[in-house]
């Protein structure tokens, strides 16, 4: 058994770790608390934008647009959030298992990877990965991200796209559910994914000032609105994992401190029980 002094000296640097992680554990909490509420009051508006585009997509007109035309696929431009700190729990490596998954899948159908990632953590991981393009690191756009942060992003995945650089971008985010619930989300955001067929969308629609005009204009806004709401999703899912992930730590500290000081007590009680012979067998030889 350790002597007491090593058991002290464990219970106190486990206290000070355990101080770390509930400090983490608020900070986390009141910044979810934020982000919760953010993602979620912009949820609905992307869900229409997501909607409205595919409506754009069913007319005549876009059939020969860029953002709307299927091509053949030779490359595939993929954009992953991740963060850029640890202590988060399964945030990133979820996003990893993910990556892994559809760059395995472009390897069997011989499609060229080519990643944008958001955070120094998927960038890491990615430059470890044989045969991909790792085109641009970007850093989180902070707790409260606003549109014009991330438009040098959306420019630069809209440029490569219509220069031709690859036929097919897609989005990897974590998408919040609850607190204890995120689910790791692939969505294909360009071309834009085509309507279903079994509905008419473009029944009783009157354009202003032109088809072409909207399609031009309004497509990259609600492109926007996608790539913004991901980011926004991703970050309320980071919070929350390391949120639970912090609390999980310091409700371990707790369970060795309880652990250490039991068997600090029992290593008290029995370098008093050994004086206490000592003293008695002393004083028994003594009087002998």
């Amino acid at each position: 058994m350790p002597s007491t002094i090593v058991l002290k000296r464990r219970i106190n640097s486990i206290r000070s770790t355990r101080q770390i992680t509930k400090a983490m554990e608020l900070v986390s909490a009141s910044k979810l608390r934020r982000a919760q509420v953010i993602a979620l009051r912009s949820r609905d508006y992307q869900q229409l934008a997501y909607e409205f585009l595919q409506r754009l997509g069913s007319i005549p007109e876009a059939e020969t647009h860029p953002m709307f035309a299927k091509r053949k696929i030779n490359k595939r431009l993929y954009v992953v959030i991740t963060s850029n700190s640890g202590l988060a729990g399964a945030y990133n490596a979820n996003v990893h298992k993910q990556l892994l998954i559809a760059l395995k899948r472009d390897q069997q159908e011989s499609v060229g990877s080519q990643v944008i990632m958001i955070g120094n953590k998927g960038a890491s991981f990615v430059r470890r990965i044989e045969k991909v393009n790792l085109l641009a690191v970007y850093q989180p756009f902070g707790d409260q991200p606003t549109a014009d942060s991330i438009r040098p992003l959306l420019n630069n995945v809209l440029q490569h796209y219509n220069d031709g650089l690859s036929e097919a971008i897609e989005i990897i985010y974590t998408s919040f559910i609850s607190t204890i619930n995120q689910r790791v989300i692939e969505m294909e955001l360009l071309p834009v994914a085509k309507p279903n067929k079994d509905k008419d969308f473009t029944s009783n629609v009157t354009f202003e000032p032109d088809v072409e005009t909207v399609i031009q204009q309004v497509t990259t806004r609600l492109i926007e609105a996608q790539l913004w709401q991901a980011i926004l999703e991703s970050l309320a899912s980071e919070h929350a994992m390391r949120m639970v992930a912090t609390k999980n730590a310091t409700d371990n500290a707790n369970e060795l401190i309880d652990d250490y000081t039991l068997a600090l007590n029992t290593a008290r009680q029995a370098a008093i029980t050994q004086e206490l012979a000592e003293i008695t067998g002393g004083a028994e030889a003594l009087n002998g």
